[in-house]
Protein backbone atom coordinates (compact mmCIF):
# COMPACT_ATOMS: atom_id res chain seq x y z
CA UNK A 1 0.00 0.00 0.00
CA UNK A 2 1.30 3.44 -0.93
CA UNK A 3 2.40 5.52 2.05
CA UNK A 4 0.65 8.82 2.78
CA UNK A 5 2.48 11.81 1.34
CA UNK A 6 3.49 14.48 3.88
CA UNK A 7 6.14 16.21 1.73
CA UNK A 8 5.85 17.07 -1.97
CA UNK A 9 9.12 18.02 -3.64
CA UNK A 10 9.43 21.21 -5.66
CA UNK A 11 9.46 19.54 -9.09
CA UNK A 12 6.33 17.57 -8.26
CA UNK A 13 4.66 20.74 -6.96
CA UNK A 14 5.40 22.56 -10.20
CA UNK A 15 4.11 19.60 -12.23
CA UNK A 16 0.90 19.36 -10.17
CA UNK A 17 0.25 23.07 -10.56
CA UNK A 18 0.80 22.92 -14.32
CA UNK A 19 -1.41 19.85 -14.80
CA UNK A 20 -4.24 21.39 -12.76
CA UNK A 21 -3.99 24.81 -14.40
CA UNK A 22 -3.37 26.44 -11.02
CA UNK A 23 -0.63 28.59 -9.61
CA UNK A 24 1.39 27.10 -6.75
CA UNK A 25 -0.47 29.30 -4.28
CA UNK A 26 -3.81 28.14 -5.67
CA UNK A 27 -2.60 24.57 -5.31
CA UNK A 28 -2.17 24.91 -1.53
CA UNK A 29 -5.86 25.13 -0.55
CA UNK A 30 -6.69 22.35 -3.02
CA UNK A 31 -4.52 20.00 -0.93
CA UNK A 32 -6.05 20.82 2.45
CA UNK A 33 -8.67 18.03 2.26
CA UNK A 34 -5.88 15.55 1.58
CA UNK A 35 -4.10 16.84 4.69
CA UNK A 36 -7.28 16.41 6.74
CA UNK A 37 -7.37 12.73 5.82
CA UNK A 38 -3.92 12.32 7.37
CA UNK A 39 -5.05 13.60 10.78
CA UNK A 40 -5.57 11.18 13.70
CA UNK A 41 -8.20 12.69 16.07
CA UNK A 42 -9.89 9.67 17.74
CA UNK A 43 -11.34 11.80 20.56
CA UNK A 44 -12.85 14.82 18.82
CA UNK A 45 -13.29 13.20 15.38
CA UNK A 46 -12.53 16.73 14.12
CA UNK A 47 -9.98 16.49 11.34
CA UNK A 48 -7.81 19.56 10.84
CA UNK A 49 -5.50 19.74 7.84
CA UNK A 50 -2.88 22.31 6.95
CA UNK A 51 -0.55 22.77 3.99
CA UNK A 52 2.54 25.00 3.87
CA UNK A 53 4.85 26.25 1.13
CA UNK A 54 8.55 26.25 1.96
CA UNK A 55 11.28 28.56 0.76
CA UNK A 56 12.59 26.02 -1.78
CA UNK A 57 9.21 25.29 -3.37
CA UNK A 58 8.39 22.13 -1.44
CA UNK A 59 4.95 21.66 0.09
CA UNK A 60 4.47 20.21 3.58
CA UNK A 61 1.29 18.72 5.04
CA UNK A 62 0.14 18.43 8.63
CA UNK A 63 -2.83 17.16 10.62
CA UNK A 64 -3.92 17.07 14.25
CA UNK A 65 -3.12 14.12 16.53
CA UNK A 66 -5.01 13.06 19.66
CA UNK A 67 -4.16 10.32 22.16
CA UNK A 68 -7.01 8.48 23.95
CA UNK A 69 -6.52 8.11 27.67
CA UNK A 70 -4.32 11.18 27.95
CA UNK A 71 -5.23 14.74 28.97
CA UNK A 72 -6.18 16.89 26.00
CA UNK A 73 -3.14 19.15 26.32
CA UNK A 74 -0.99 16.27 25.05
CA UNK A 75 -2.67 16.63 21.65
CA UNK A 76 -0.75 17.92 18.63
CA UNK A 77 -2.31 20.74 16.62
CA UNK A 78 -2.17 20.58 12.82
CA UNK A 79 -0.01 23.72 12.60
CA UNK A 80 2.46 22.21 15.08
CA UNK A 81 2.57 19.07 12.95
CA UNK A 82 3.22 21.20 9.86
CA UNK A 83 6.11 23.12 11.42
CA UNK A 84 7.67 19.96 12.89
CA UNK A 85 7.34 18.21 9.53
CA UNK A 86 9.12 21.15 7.88
CA UNK A 87 11.88 21.06 10.52
CA UNK A 88 12.40 17.30 10.10
CA UNK A 89 12.93 17.85 6.38
CA UNK A 90 15.41 20.70 6.74
CA UNK A 91 13.08 23.54 5.73
CA UNK A 92 14.04 26.91 7.23
CA UNK A 93 11.02 29.05 6.38
CA UNK A 94 7.31 28.78 5.67
CA UNK A 95 5.88 31.58 3.55
CA UNK A 96 2.27 30.57 2.88
CA UNK A 97 -0.07 28.29 4.83
CA UNK A 98 -3.56 27.01 3.97
CA UNK A 99 -5.60 25.45 6.77
CA UNK A 100 -9.02 23.83 6.98
CA UNK A 101 -10.17 25.83 10.01
CA UNK A 102 -9.13 29.13 11.51
CA UNK A 103 -5.98 28.65 13.62
CA UNK A 104 -6.76 28.68 17.32
CA UNK A 105 -4.96 31.10 19.63
CA UNK A 106 -2.60 28.29 20.63
CA UNK A 107 -1.42 27.88 17.02
CA UNK A 108 -1.28 31.59 16.23
CA UNK A 109 1.06 31.89 19.20
CA UNK A 110 3.18 28.87 18.22
CA UNK A 111 3.70 30.35 14.74
CA UNK A 112 5.28 33.42 16.34
CA UNK A 113 8.46 31.37 16.89
CA UNK A 114 9.25 31.60 13.16
CA UNK A 115 11.41 34.42 11.82
CA UNK A 116 9.24 37.07 10.17
CA UNK A 117 6.12 35.39 11.54
CA UNK A 118 3.88 38.42 11.13
CA UNK A 119 4.44 38.30 7.36
CA UNK A 120 3.53 34.61 6.90
CA UNK A 121 0.31 34.44 4.87
CA UNK A 122 -2.58 32.20 5.93
CA UNK A 123 -5.68 31.13 3.98
CA UNK A 124 -8.64 29.45 5.71
CA UNK A 125 -10.47 27.08 3.39
CA UNK A 126 -13.63 26.52 5.47
CA UNK A 127 -16.34 29.18 5.62
CA UNK A 128 -17.45 28.24 9.12
CA UNK A 129 -14.56 30.10 10.70
CA UNK A 130 -13.05 32.13 7.91
CA UNK A 131 -15.87 33.93 6.14
CA UNK A 132 -18.53 33.23 3.56
CA UNK A 133 -17.54 35.25 0.52
CA UNK A 134 -14.89 34.89 -2.16
CA UNK A 135 -13.03 37.95 -0.97
CA UNK A 136 -12.48 36.20 2.37
CA UNK A 137 -10.77 33.29 0.60
CA UNK A 138 -7.42 35.05 0.35
CA UNK A 139 -4.05 34.73 2.05
CA UNK A 140 -3.77 37.14 4.95
CA UNK A 141 -0.71 37.80 7.17
CA UNK A 142 -0.66 36.36 10.67
CA UNK A 143 -0.74 39.95 11.92
CA UNK A 144 -4.35 40.02 10.64
CA UNK A 145 -5.25 37.10 12.93
CA UNK A 146 -3.02 38.16 15.86
CA UNK A 147 -2.63 41.95 15.65
CA UNK A 148 -1.05 42.43 19.09
CA UNK A 149 1.64 39.79 19.13
CA UNK A 150 3.86 38.50 21.90
CA UNK A 151 6.85 36.47 20.86
CA UNK A 152 10.61 36.02 20.64
CA UNK A 153 11.24 39.75 20.06
CA UNK A 154 9.91 40.41 23.55
CA UNK A 155 12.28 37.99 25.28
CA UNK A 156 15.31 37.20 23.12
CA UNK A 157 18.26 39.00 21.61
CA UNK A 158 18.03 39.51 17.86
CA UNK A 159 20.85 37.06 17.07
CA UNK A 160 19.28 34.05 18.84
CA UNK A 161 18.23 31.41 16.25
CA UNK A 162 14.48 30.96 16.01
CA UNK A 163 12.43 27.88 15.21
CA UNK A 164 13.44 26.25 11.87
CA UNK A 165 16.74 28.18 11.80
CA UNK A 166 19.87 25.97 11.86
CA UNK A 167 21.69 25.87 15.19
CA UNK A 168 23.54 23.44 17.46
CA UNK A 169 23.12 23.42 21.23
CA UNK A 170 26.62 22.07 21.88
CA UNK A 171 25.58 19.15 24.07
CA UNK A 172 27.35 15.87 24.77
CA UNK A 173 26.24 12.80 26.66
CA UNK A 174 27.40 12.53 30.24
CA UNK A 175 30.13 9.94 30.81
CA UNK A 176 28.01 8.22 33.44
CA UNK A 177 24.38 8.15 32.36
CA UNK A 178 21.57 7.13 34.64
CA UNK A 179 18.85 5.42 32.68
CA UNK A 180 15.46 4.00 33.45
CA UNK A 181 13.86 1.14 31.56
CA UNK A 182 10.07 1.18 31.48
CA UNK A 183 8.17 -1.87 30.19
CA UNK A 184 11.26 -3.39 28.56
CA UNK A 185 10.21 -6.07 26.08
CA UNK A 186 13.49 -7.92 26.58
CA UNK A 187 14.34 -8.21 22.90
CA UNK A 188 16.62 -5.21 22.43
CA UNK A 189 20.40 -5.29 22.44
CA UNK A 190 22.93 -2.67 23.44
CA UNK A 191 23.46 -1.61 19.83
CA UNK A 192 19.84 -0.50 19.62
CA UNK A 193 20.20 1.57 22.77
CA UNK A 194 23.37 3.22 21.44
CA UNK A 195 21.68 4.03 18.13
CA UNK A 196 18.65 5.58 19.83
CA UNK A 197 20.83 7.44 22.32
CA UNK A 198 22.83 9.04 19.51
CA UNK A 199 19.69 9.93 17.56
CA UNK A 200 18.07 11.46 20.64
CA UNK A 201 21.22 13.51 21.34
CA UNK A 202 21.11 14.85 17.77
CA UNK A 203 17.48 15.85 18.32
CA UNK A 204 18.43 17.53 21.61
CA UNK A 205 21.12 19.56 19.88
CA UNK A 206 18.47 20.75 17.41
CA UNK A 207 16.02 21.62 20.19
CA UNK A 208 14.52 25.14 20.24
CA UNK A 209 14.52 25.97 23.95
CA UNK A 210 15.86 29.54 24.33
CA UNK A 211 13.45 30.50 27.12
CA UNK A 212 14.15 27.73 29.63
CA UNK A 213 17.61 26.64 28.50
CA UNK A 214 16.39 23.04 28.89
CA UNK A 215 16.82 21.31 25.51
CA UNK A 216 15.67 17.75 24.99
CA UNK A 217 15.13 15.21 22.25
CA UNK A 218 13.46 11.84 21.74
CA UNK A 219 14.22 9.03 19.31
CA UNK A 220 11.76 6.22 18.57
CA UNK A 221 12.32 2.87 16.87
CA UNK A 222 9.59 0.79 15.26
CA UNK A 223 9.40 -2.98 14.82
CA UNK A 224 11.17 -2.68 11.43
CA UNK A 225 14.16 -0.93 12.99
CA UNK A 226 13.37 2.51 11.57
CA UNK A 227 14.30 5.48 13.78
CA UNK A 228 12.32 8.71 14.17
CA UNK A 229 13.65 11.82 15.94
CA UNK A 230 11.82 14.68 17.64
CA UNK A 231 13.14 17.90 19.19
CA UNK A 232 11.57 19.96 21.97
CA UNK A 233 10.18 23.25 20.61
CA UNK A 234 9.40 26.09 23.02
CA UNK A 235 6.98 28.97 22.67
CA UNK A 236 7.54 32.39 24.19
CA UNK A 237 4.10 31.94 25.78
CA UNK A 238 5.23 28.59 27.29
CA UNK A 239 1.93 26.62 27.05
CA UNK A 240 1.98 26.14 23.25
CA UNK A 241 5.43 24.50 23.51
CA UNK A 242 5.68 21.08 21.82
CA UNK A 243 7.34 18.25 23.74
CA UNK A 244 10.05 16.07 22.16
CA UNK A 245 8.00 12.89 22.40
CA UNK A 246 5.13 14.50 20.49
CA UNK A 247 7.64 15.75 17.89
CA UNK A 248 9.04 12.22 17.52
CA UNK A 249 5.51 10.83 17.10
CA UNK A 250 4.96 13.42 14.36
CA UNK A 251 8.12 12.13 12.63
CA UNK A 252 6.76 8.59 12.95
CA UNK A 253 3.39 9.52 11.43
CA UNK A 254 4.91 11.72 8.71
CA UNK A 255 7.18 8.88 7.64
CA UNK A 256 4.20 6.62 7.06
CA UNK A 257 4.19 4.93 10.46
CA UNK A 258 1.19 2.74 11.18
CA UNK A 259 -0.16 1.86 14.59
CA UNK A 260 1.62 3.46 17.54
CA UNK A 261 1.94 -0.01 19.07
CA UNK A 262 4.62 -0.77 16.47
CA UNK A 263 6.97 1.58 18.39
CA UNK A 264 9.17 -0.83 20.32
CA UNK A 265 11.89 1.38 21.79
CA UNK A 266 12.51 5.00 22.72
CA UNK A 267 15.26 7.15 24.20
CA UNK A 268 15.08 10.60 25.75
CA UNK A 269 18.12 12.83 26.17
CA UNK A 270 17.93 15.87 28.46
CA UNK A 271 19.92 17.66 31.12
CA UNK A 272 19.66 16.27 34.63
CA UNK A 273 17.86 18.18 37.37
CA UNK A 274 16.84 21.18 35.24
CA UNK A 275 13.70 23.27 35.65
CA UNK A 276 11.92 21.78 32.61
CA UNK A 277 12.10 17.97 32.45
CA UNK A 278 10.44 15.75 29.85
CA UNK A 279 10.87 12.28 31.33
CA UNK A 280 7.50 12.05 33.07
CA UNK A 281 5.52 13.30 30.09
CA UNK A 282 7.39 11.09 27.62
CA UNK A 283 6.87 8.03 29.81
CA UNK A 284 3.16 8.80 30.20
CA UNK A 285 2.55 9.20 26.47
CA UNK A 286 4.56 6.15 25.46
CA UNK A 287 2.90 3.96 28.09
CA UNK A 288 -0.44 5.04 26.68
CA UNK A 289 0.22 4.52 22.96
CA UNK A 290 2.68 1.60 23.10
CA UNK A 291 2.72 -0.07 26.54
CA UNK A 292 5.50 -2.54 25.69
CA UNK A 293 7.92 0.12 24.46
CA UNK A 294 11.40 -0.04 25.97
CA UNK A 295 11.94 3.54 27.21
CA UNK A 296 15.30 4.83 28.44
CA UNK A 297 16.53 8.21 29.65
CA UNK A 298 20.05 9.57 29.19
CA UNK A 299 21.53 12.82 30.46
CA UNK A 300 23.66 15.37 28.68
CA UNK A 301 25.62 18.50 29.48
CA UNK A 302 27.01 21.49 27.61
CA UNK A 303 30.39 21.32 25.94
CA UNK A 304 30.23 24.76 24.29
CA UNK A 305 27.93 27.74 24.45
CA UNK A 306 24.48 26.62 23.38
CA UNK A 307 22.01 28.13 20.90
CA UNK A 308 24.74 29.11 18.42
CA UNK A 309 24.29 29.01 14.67
CA UNK A 310 26.61 26.47 13.02
CA UNK A 311 29.72 27.96 11.49
CA UNK A 312 29.67 28.28 7.73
Amino acid sequence: MEQPLFVIDADKVASMAKDSGLSVLQLLPSLVKSAQKLARPPISKYHVGTVGLGSDGRIFLGGNLEFPGLPLHHSVHAEQFLITNAAINGETQLKFIAVSSAPCGHCRQFLQELRGAKEIKILITSTENGGDSEEDEVFRPISYFLPHRFGPDDLLDKDVPLLLEPHHNGLVLDNVNSNHTIHCNGNLNGGVHDLLKSAALEATNNSHSPYSGCPSGVALMDSEGKVYKGSYMESAAYNPSLGPVQAAVIAFVASGGGKYSSIVAAALVEKEGVAVQQEGTARLLLQSVSPKCDFRVFHCSSSVNCCKKPSS
